[in-house]
């Protein structure tokens, strides 16, 4: 029995039933001496339950009183394996109750006066009973990516490890001005510094027609450029392979007769005219005078090969590289060699100067620049980098010790310096080192070299971010690309990388790939998933693993724009250009810039430009000043010029 005191009498009729003495009775016969009228309205259903408990203290599995905190925690699965017959009674009555709550309907009742409110009121509230089951799965749930964010926090960590400070781009700043200067005054420095011989730079009303040729590597491009004088030009080009056997050749004769070859083949088809009418002169000459300068095709060689060179239209060959091998050629001048073949085939052409594809970059952006300004640098940020300046000539003191140099034109004052600057800190005094850096050095063919340019140009900057996302994936503690199951992957997929996949590849990521990624604003990084698929040969990658991609491409991108400021900005600064305090156009430094990196990296500029800022000596309206386009085509265009600028300057 119940007690009973202060209840009404519906809740005296509930206290009076002894429950004790039903347990071994089935549910239906206690629900027989229930009142009829019970409603949840009344209150009775919560007194019978805050009276109840008696009935289950042959249970220790849960007490039946919750409070709203402990509500929270009781989803903790139970280890416990049984119930009582008491729970199993206890459940029944409240199946029970819940189906008379359902069906009964409520009684119209009187309002109840203030004074039953307050009793109300003061009794205390009590949550509905949860009772503590055991896990129906015989393994730990599938953990969404969300919880697992060891993925981008490890990929965070790792991209921190290409961050370029502000104190760390300073420090770049003045080194490079310091192995400049070493580089002007002595040859064996870090940076070569080699002097072109080119004194003058074009202002755009050059006008006349002019050849360009360039071997860079497997094909060879035959190019004439008509100059208008109003900074814009007419070109017409021909491009073929070179010959495999021509490659490792015997002599350097047969490839350069070749080459020689295909500028008479050029000509006719381009132009006929000229060149007929040459033939027709050079059968009717009686005399020995030779052919007048306006007659002949000034020519400019673009030939991108390490040479000595040692005047405007002279340099020896050092080596070969990009597949070529012919002993003969080594240590011989390659203008006079593709001179012999041109003068053999009698065609009305000179070779007029040995460009540099930095210095031919310079040379376009300074005669389609807008404005009085001539460009001060030629960058080159594609699948190599490298730069060219316009020097003060009385800088350049090792010119006065080098005896084989050729003459030039000492009026300007000036010379365009071919820096060489992709080998700029190889003792790694100043520049970033990461192990992906590290690991990259190593498995090129000259470790220890080239180390600028192996952290700033296209072709490493693919495989930096390769050998990055290979530790991540590598590491146990890192999800990159690991799935337990289809549930952790929004895409419902199970993530898997092919066991041939780029990633395992070395070399096996172009850095086109980081120009993709670091564009994407799709919706989930679709694009970067498709390219990882495209790429990696990973199958079903998440968006977390996208993001986490993306956050390493930005910074390696990022790195190598930091890195290029250094360069330009040394230049800036150390050939006196005042732009933080100058004013109006003549104060403004026009940088000519080509490649890829450059045209197609999203935001490059603006990094470069974001570093410059954060040079004291160049600051926030110096970079105003500083004026950097595009400059196309100058092995082509560049070339014409230089041999335009060699022609005027009357070089033998």
């Amino acid at each position: 029995m119940l007690p009973v005191k202060g209840s009404t009498p519906q809740q005296k009729q509930l206290a009076s039933v002894d429950y004790s003495a039903q347990l071994g009775q089935r549910p239906e016969s206690l629900l027989q001496q229930l009142p009829r009228d019970l409603s949840p309205q009344t209150g009775e259903l919560a007194f019978l339950r805050s009276h109840i408990s008696p009935i289950f203290e042959t249970s220790s599995s849960v007490p039946f009183v919750y409070s709203p905190a402990d509500f929270k925690t009781s989803s903790k699965p139970s280890r416990r394996s049984t119930c009582t017959t008491a729970q199993l009674l206890s459940f029944a009555v409240l199946l029970v109750l819940f189906v008379l709550q359902l069906l009964t309907p409520p009684p119209i009742l009187p309002r109840r006066s203030s004074e039953e409110h307050s009793i109300y009121r003061d009794l205390p509230q009590r949550s509905p009973p949860v009772c503590k089951n055991l896990s129906i799965f015989s393994e730990p749930l599938p953990v969404s990516r969300a919880y697992k964010m060891s993925v981008l926090e490890e990929s965070k960590r790792v991209a921190a490890e290409f961050e370029y400070s502000s104190e760390d781009l300073n420090k770049g700043v003045k080194a490079f001005i310091t192995q400049m200067d070493e580089g002007l005054q002595q040859k064996g420095t870090s940076m070569s510094q080699i002097p072109t011989y080119v004194t003058a730079v074009p202002n755009g009303t050059e006008k006349g027609l002019y050849l360009a040729v360039d071997l860079g590597g497997t094909n060879f491009r035959v190019c004439s450029i008509q100059l208008h004088g109003n900074t814009t030009f007419s070109l017409t080009q021909s491009k073929v392979a070179i010959p495999r056997e021509l490659m490792v050749a015997k002599t350097s004769h047969e490839l350069f007769s070749f080459l020689a070859k295909q500028i008479e083949n050029f000509l006719r088809t381009h132009h006929n005219d000229h060149f007929e009418a040459h033939i027709k002169r050079r059968k009717t000459m009686s005399s020995g005078e030779g052919l007048r300068n306006e007659e002949i095709f000034q020519l400019g060689l673009t030939f991108s090969f390490p040479v000595n060179q040692i005047g405007i239209n002279r340099g020896t060959l050092a080596r070969w590289t990009k597949g070529f091998d012919i002993d003969d050629a080594i240590g011989q001048d390659v203008c006079e060699l593709l001179q012999k073949e041109i003068d053999a085939l009698h065609l009305p052409v000179k070779v007029a100067a040995l460009v540099n594809d930095a210095v031919g970059t310079l040379m376009a952006r300074s005669y389609t620049s807008p404005g009085k300004t001539g460009a001060l640098i030629g960058a080159i940020f594609g699948t190599g980098t490298n730069g060219a300046y316009v020097e003060k000539l009385e800088k350049v003191t090792k010119l006065k010790s080098r005896v084989e140099s050729a003459d030039y034109d000492k009026s300007t004052g000036s010379m365009i310096m071919n820096t060489e600057w992709g080998s700029f800190d190889n003792q790694m005094s100043v520049l970033p080192n990461t192990p992906y850096d590290e690991a990259l050095d190593k498995a090129t063919p000259n470790p220890g070299i080239q180390m600028f340019e192996k952290r700033v140009s296209g072709m490493f900057l693919g495989e930096i971010l390769r050998n990055a996302i290979l530790a991540l994936v590598k590491d146990p503690r890192c999800q990159l690309f690991k799935d337990g199951n289809s549930s952790a992957n929004d895409l419902h997929s199970t993530t898997t990388i092919a066991k041939d996949s780029a990633l395992y590849k070395p070399w096996g990521v172009d850095t086109s790939f980081l120009s993709i990624v670091a564009a994407d604003a799709s919706p989930g990084l679709e694009i970067t998933r498709q390219e990882l698929s495209k790429v990696f040969d990973v199958d079903a990658a998440s968006t977390e693993d996208a993001e986490a991609i993306k956050l390493l491409a930005n910074a390696i991108g990022k790195r190598s724009a930091r890195l290029s400021a250094v360069a330009l900005g040394a230049i800036v600064i150390s050939t006196d250009n005042h732009v933080s305090t100058g004013g109006g156009d003549d104060d403004l430094v026009d940088i000519g810039v080509d490649g890829s990196l450059v045209e197609y990296y999203p935001g490059f500029e603006d990094y470069v430009r974001e570093a410059f800022r954060e040079m004291p000596e160049i600051g926030l309206q110096g970079e105003k000043r500083i004026r950097i386009g595009i400059a196309k085509d100058g092995s082509g265009v560049g070339a014409a010029l230089i041999a335009l600028v060699a022609a005027h300057s009357g070089s033998d």
